[in-house]
């Protein structure tokens, strides 16, 4: 083994801490950016997707798209057979134009033709209220002359009560005729036509529930049942990919927080060769740390905290997909500022 003088030994080890103090310098510099540099982020493309179903129950009569189908906002995807709606819709709106009958009838009164009857009945009443009368005094003559017996006049008497009565009950009878019907049932038939114009409205927002319409547009990811199917009010029919807005979710470590802010522009770049770079702003940036996701960490960011960001993307051709890698690019705050005339 061949020793070396000290000197040489303390020099040699003066120069591997000059080499390893160099080396973690370089790895530092090189995996941080500086502080008025641009921020570089990782991120992945996230696309809503929606769950589309019937809001009522029934038989799927037809579907008008299939997977992979392009759709556009207000596009007819499916129906229901209607015809049960339809029968609903039907029944409900003859309830509804009885109750306007029955109102219109209260509102306007009483025929004159009835008036008229209700006047007969009570000089009816009253010509057998004289003859009632008229018999009784005869009764009453026999009863004093001894010619007559006394149950024949309290038959009498009784006769002539009861065609008064008969008489009073004509009078009133006539009374509310020309009175015509009480406020209290107005307003009581009102309150029934107006249950039954709600009962057309739930009929013909059924059958127009009936048919599938789509929310945005988007692309069909798959079709979950078939024609014939029958299916229950929430039943996925259809999984919806909209186009519209397309999110880029990342995260920023806190030391680069005050480095971004919301509404500020960052530029997009996919993995994919000779892609051109696309457009972004950021639209939310999470109050609240988390821990750095399984699928971004390293062994060395396993206890890192970070905050969550969302960039709004602008994709007019379409081509970002669910998941798809991104490079988030945004340059600093202050030159962004600047670009922008200033503070706002």
């Amino acid at each position: 083994m061949i020793s070396l003088p000290t000197n040489r030994r303390r020099a040699i080890a003066a120069i591997v801490a000059l080499i390893a103090a160099g080396s973690v310098g370089a790895w530092w510099w090189m995996a941080r950016a500086p502080a008025d540099g641009a921020l570089v982020l990782q991120g992945n493309v996230e696309v809503r997707q929606v769950n589309l179903a019937f809001k009522v129950a029934g038989r799927i009569a037809s579907l008008a798209v299939d997977e992979g189908a392009t759709v556009i906002a207000g596009q007819n995807l499916a129906s229901l057979d209607k015809v049960y709606f339809e029968d609903s819709l039907r029944q409900a709106r003859a309830q509804r134009d009885q109750a306007v009958a029955n109102l219109a009838k209260m509102e306007a009164g009483n025929r004159p033709e009835e008036i008229a009857q209700a006047e007969a009945n009570v000089a009816e009443r009253e010509a057998l209220v004289l003859n009632a009368k008229q018999s009784l005094d005869r009764a009453e003559s026999l009863l004093k002359t001894a010619s007559g017996t006394r149950k024949s006049y309290d038959d009498a008497i009784a006769a002539q009560r009861q065609t008064e009565a008969q008489l009073n009950s004509a009078r009133q009878m006539l009374r509310l005729m020309k009175a015509g019907f009480r406020n209290e049932d107005i307003d009581a038939a009102r309150g029934q036509l107006a249950e039954k114009d709600a009962a057309v409205l739930v009929a013909e927002r059924q059958l127009a529930d009936a048919d599938l319409i789509a929310p945005s547009p988007g692309i069909v990811l798959s079709r979950v049942r078939e024609s014939g199917a029958i299916v229950n009010a929430g039943e996925t029919v259809f999984v919806l990919s909209l186009n519209s807005p397309v999110w880029v979710r990342t995260y920023v470590s806190e030391p680069d927080l005050g480095r971004i802010r919301p509404g500020m522009e960052v530029e997009l770049r996919s993995d994919t060769p000779g892609a051109r770079p696309r457009k972004g702003r950021v639209g939310f940036i999470s109050t609240t740390a988390e821990f750095t996701p399984k699928t971004v960490e390293t062994r060395e960011l396993r206890t890192a905290l970070v905050y969550r960001v969302r960039i709004l993307a602008d994709d007019p051709d379409g081509a970002l997909r669910q998941g798809m890698p991104m490079t988030i690019t945004a340059m600093p705050v202050a030159r962004a500022i600047e670009m922008s005339g200033g503070p706002r």
